[in-house]
């Protein structure tokens, strides 16, 4: 049967139902989404508002969630259930097809800022590597009828990742409310469609570039004054920063503070009491070095998984932990290394750091 919302207030013991009335407009529920997509449930960002579609007509609202999968807003209006489910399917086939580059596109058109720094202001990170991994189809309507339940429940038994909502206007007193009712919820268990070619979606790695966090007790300018990076004391980094190849560029970012330089690796990472970095040319030890870190906790009887590892490096730009630079949705991770794929971190910098794309 078709959905139907009521309400009622409770005046002492007597229920007094709320009257439902239709929405000034059935666009108003486009700007309201637009405004605030959490409507529906969940913390999404609009990148897209009546997006121009190669097919013609044009798709109501694009969204995106913290782990970079898409949803498509689709108001009913006045379409009839085989109209709009149509224009929905029709819009997911193209979404779908989004590389990365498309969604950041379609996000830089809408948005009054870069993409990275309005997801970060929404979701309190950077995006993930992968954009577009899944899809999920919403029709949202003032009210839904027993035909567009229908066909919705019957696309959702063949993994279709379609979802309906409405929502009601009802008034009382001189004030208005919008209540909202799920059909079937995004949340609900279904297979979800397969979004095209995955390695689209993901950032391409350029082969070269790095993440390196040089955190914990660790002191910036020793590895800035003795020319190397560290990290250790358990598997999660130790096996990290192990995995920087000789040759890499890596950007080290001091956590909660900032990136402060950038240089190649100019040897694979060996533990600290083994580690000999370059001094004026010269390779020496770096154990027996006038440190600001207190190394105690490297010692020689702890296995390699919660020792510390010291990569040398030879700095192209490294600058004091004062002179750190950040900027609103560039990357971060946890991990000691990883590589670095985010092209707006890596283009700010470049910038900052005054490096050419080929250097």
């Amino acid at each position: 049967m078709p959905v139907e919302m009521r309400m009622w207030r409770i005046d002492g013991d007597e229920p007094m139902p709320l009257v439902t009335s239709r929405l000034p407009a059935e666009s108003d529920l486009h700007e309201f989404l637009k405004r605030d997509p959490s409507l529906l449930g969940e913390r999404l960002l609009v990148i897209g508002s009546e997006v121009i579609t190669p097919h013609g007509p044009r798709l109501d609202l694009l969204a995106i969630d913290v782990d970079g999968n898409l949803h498509l807003l689709e108001l009913k209006r006045d379409k009839t259930p085989r109209e709009v489910v149509a224009q929905v399917l029709d819009y997911g086939s193209w979404v779908s097809t989004l590389s990365r580059e498309d969604v950041i596109d379609i996000a830089t058109q809408h948005l009054a800022q870069p993409f990275e720094a309005a997801f970060e202001d929404v979701f309190g990170s950077a995006p993930p590597d992968e954009l577009n991994g899944d899809l999920n189809l919403t029709i949202v309507a003032a009210e839904l009828d027993a035909s567009s339940e229908r066909i919705v429940n019957y696309l959702r038994d063949f993994g279709v990742p379609v979802s309906a909502v409405f929502f009601s206007y009802l008034e009382d007193d001189g004030r208005c409310y919008l209540a909202r009712s799920w059909l079937v919820s995004s949340d609900d268990e279904s297979p979800t469609a397969a979004a095209g070619n995955k390695k689209s979606k993901r950032a391409p790695w350029n082969g070269m570039d790095w993440y390196v966090s040089f955190g914990g007790d660790r002191v910036w300018e020793d590895a800035r004054r003795f020319n190397f990076i560290s990290a250790g004391q358990g598997k999660f980094y130790s096996q990290t920063i192990r995995s920087l190849p000789e040759g890499a560029r890596v950007w080290v970012n001091v956590p909660s503070t900032g990136f402060v330089g950038v240089g190649i690796t100019v040897r694979p990472a060996t533990r600290f009491e083994e580690a000999r970095v370059r001094i004026n040319g010269q390779w020496q030890p770096l154990d027996g070095q006038q440190l600001a870190t207190d190394y105690r906790f490297a010692t020689a009887e702890l296995d390699d998984d919660d020792a510390e590892w010291v990569v040398p490096v030879e700095w192209i730009d490294a600058r004091p932990q004062s002179d750190a630079y950040w900027e609103k949705g560039m990357f971060a991770s946890q991990h000691s290394a990883c590589k670095l794929r985010q092209e707006f971190t890596l283009g700010r910098l470049a910038a900052h750091f005054n490096l050419d794309d080929g250097e």
